[in-house]
């Protein structure tokens, strides 16, 4: 079945001001989930009515799972998302209700619904995935900083931390760590101000520099060049420094293009052995 929100869900009955009355319209919708709910009960597994009913309940309860997803909503988090998860958790709700262990039916839909949209947050909104130990821990980490905060003034220590929650110091470490991979800065975050002028944080953050390298090869080739025979030398300075072609090196020095050509490559193929030697 279709988990999206019907568009035009059946809503609890209206209240009126009065109070009885209130608890006499609420009394009377829930009676019906609940009289649908043992219907459920008494059908046989592969019954089709079962999925009718079902719809029926979840078109009865769609306006209670919104307010409960309006709870639970978050400025990071998509309410569409919120309300899909809200919805599973409902129907997860009315296939494991047992009218013979309990007869309300809707503060266990309540329970069912609310976990379904932690266990939403907590598997599927971190950037990075982090074990559902230090998940817990993180909530632990934040509850006693505020707690330590109010008692003395300041922020904790790691080690008072520790000590304050009975764990490891680099359990400590790891749940502070884990609390800013659930929203990580956007890189193009302004640092200043949001004057589309200012520097982002993204322009802060280094990169590797390919010429780094080239200037390990260069100091390294220095003393393997000094070896080379002079002609050998020359050759190679003409055609890389002086960047003649290999025409022009041979009228320079007198020999044919071919010899410039074969020198060339025996003279690279004898510096590449000694670099990587």
């Amino acid at each position: 079945m279709t988990l999206s929100s019907p568009e035009r869900p059946t809503r609890v009955p209206p209240a009126d001001r009065r109070p009885g009355h209130r608890r006499s319209e609420q009394s009377l919708f829930d009676g019906r989930a609940e009289a649908l709910l043992a219907e459920i009960a008494d059908l046989p597994e592969d019954d089709p009515g079962r999925d009718r009913l079902r719809e029926e309940l979840v078109r009865m309860h769609t306006s209670y799972v919104r307010h409960v997803v309006n709870r639970y909503r978050s400025p990071r988090e998509s309410v569409e998302d919120l309300e899909q998860t809200a919805l599973l958790g409902l129907v997860k709700a009315i296939n494991g209700f047992d009218p013979e262990v309990g007869p309300r039916f809707l503060p266990y839909a309540s329970m069912t619904v609310a976990g379904e949209i932690k266990r939403h947050y907590r598997d599927r909104t971190w950037v990075v995935h982090v074990s559902r130990r230090v998940q817990e821990l993180r909530l632990r980490v934040r509850h006693a900083r505020d707690d330590f905060n109010a008692e003395h003034g300041r922020a904790p220590t790691v080690p008072e931390l520790a000590a304050f929650l009975d764990v490891e110091e680099d359990e400590v470490a790891e749940a502070v760590a884990a609390d800013s991979a659930y929203q990580p800065a956007s890189l193009d975050l302004h640092l200043t101000s949001d004057d589309d002028d200012s520097q982002t944080l993204g322009e802060t953050i280094g990169e590797t520099d390919a010429d780094l390298e080239g200037v390990v090869d260069h100091e390294s080739l220095k003393p393997l060049m000094a070896e080379l025979p002079e002609r050998e030398r020359h050759i190679v300075q003409l055609r890389f420094w002086g960047n003649l072609t290999q025409a022009q090196i041979a009228t320079r020095i007198g020999v044919s293009q071919m010899h410039v050509s074969r020198l060339l490559r025996k003279t690279l193929d004898q510096l590449r052995d000694d670099l990587l030697t």
